[in-house]
């Protein structure tokens, strides 16, 4: 159990984000915000009515020496990274900030791509798997036939995703934990085009919002369901959500706040499901879960190349191309409106960090005290730091 003093806290720093939210809405033309999700749908806490960015920046100082002071270790660490990160947001859009700076000080990675050693291993990985499989020619050539062979036509992908839903939803209770709601609150499957976005949970309105204009196969939409909804993105928002009324989880856990110490935990939970509900049951599932991380690791150099080196969004686009390997013209185009928007572009980063470092954790944890990491996993919010701080 939190303190209450932490519990307090949570309501000082839920109103002080919710104002540093206004004030970006207020000068900005980006309709999602800061706070894309806020579970308060009663209204019961009110943004901070912050008249400057100097004002929500001396909040969040404020609010920075208070964490200093809370019981739970792993929540001083935590909120200490939180207010860091607000403060740099206010500050690049006060005063303008380098994009690597925004990767350090708004998600704490090392401000760096994915290196090529990296993705050549992930490559390499990829080739004896498919080899394995009885996938001959170069690896651009193994990767068409596989994805050909599991290519789900557009017209029968939200069947199959709702299918693959109903399962996870069965798995996620049966082997890692009860959800609290009946299978009718789940979600359901919205096909759209022309948007950023491979998939995406709209929560309050219980839908998967998935892009079909990539190719998508059977074992990517396994991997989907188990991102979107159990158990990753909807059961982390509908334990948030009950674990805060039963009066043990803090406000801010009502939100989905970007550009944060919190985003790559966030992407990490969604992205670790498969290995959490031990569902990896074919070499299928083993090249996919390979393909997410050289996707991840893809989609960092291609934001690095935009961002940081400067490169024009065609000669991104054309590497991104030349080296996607699965996902045709749909995916790059995603991946492209994905990391061109300034707001968005460094959370890219959050997938390629969240996994390995929710794994870890996860891997860490003998079974019999699962139970109760899943509690403090779900229960709070997190960093890449204060995850590993279980005990």
């Amino acid at each position: 159990m939190l303190s209450d003093q932490t519990l307090a806290y949570g309501k000082h720093i839920m109103t002080a984000l919710l104002g540093v939210d206004a004030q970006y809405r207020s000068e900005s033309d980006d309709e999602a915000g800061l706070a894309v999700l806020n579970m308060d749908t009663e209204g019961t806490f009110s943004p901070e009515p912050f008249a400057s960015y100097g004002e929500a920046h001396a909040r969040f100082e404020a609010l920075r020496n208070e964490a200093v002071g809370l019981p739970e270790a792993d929540r001083r660490v935590y909120y200490d990274q939180l207010c860091h990160s607000t403060l740099a947001f206010i500050t690049w859009r006060s005063q303008g900030a380098p994009f690597t700076t925004q990767l350090t000080d708004f998600l704490h990675v090392p401000a760096q791509p994915a290196s090529q050693e990296q993705l050549d291993a992930l490559r390499s990985q990829m080739r004896a798997l498919l080899h394995q499989m009885g996938y001959g020619g170069d690896l651009a050539t193994q990767c068409a036939a596989w994805e050909n062979h599991h290519r789900v036509p557009p017209d029968e992908v939200p069947g199959v995703l709702q299918e693959l839903m109903d399962e996870a939803w069965d798995r996620t209770e049966a082997s890692l934990l009860t959800i609290p709601a009946p299978k009718s609150d789940g979600m359901q499957v919205v096909p759209v085009s022309g948007v950023s976005f491979n998939a995406r949970c709209n929560y309050l309105a219980r839908r998967v919002e998935l892009n079909i204009d990539p190719i998508l196969t059977r074992p990517g939409l396994k991997h989907l369901t188990l991102h979107e909804g159990y158990p990753g993105h909807y059961v982390q928002f509908k334990l948030r959500e009950t674990m805060f009324r039963e009066g043990t989880a803090p406000a801010d856990v009502l939100l989905s706040v970007v550009n944060t110490a919190s985003s790559s935990v966030f992407e990490g939970i969604a992205d670790a499901g498969l290995a959490m509900l031990d569902w990896i049951e074919t070499d299928d599932d083993r090249l996919q879960a390979l393909m997410n991380r050289y996707r991840a690791g893809i989609g960092t150099g291609a934001a690095w190349q935009m961002h940081a080196l400067g490169w024009p969004k065609e000669r991104v686009t054309q590497w991104l191309r030349r080296h996607n390997l699965m996902g045709g013209e749909g995916w790059v185009m995603n991946r492209m409106g994905f990391i061109s928007s300034p707001s968005r572009a460094v959370l890219i980063w959050s997938y390629w960090w969240g996994e390995p470092v929710v794994a870890a954790a996860w891997e860490r944890v003998p079974v019999e005290r699962r139970p109760a990491f899943l509690r403090f996993l779900y229960g709070r919010m997190h960093s890449n730091a204060s995850v590993a701080m279980f005990n």
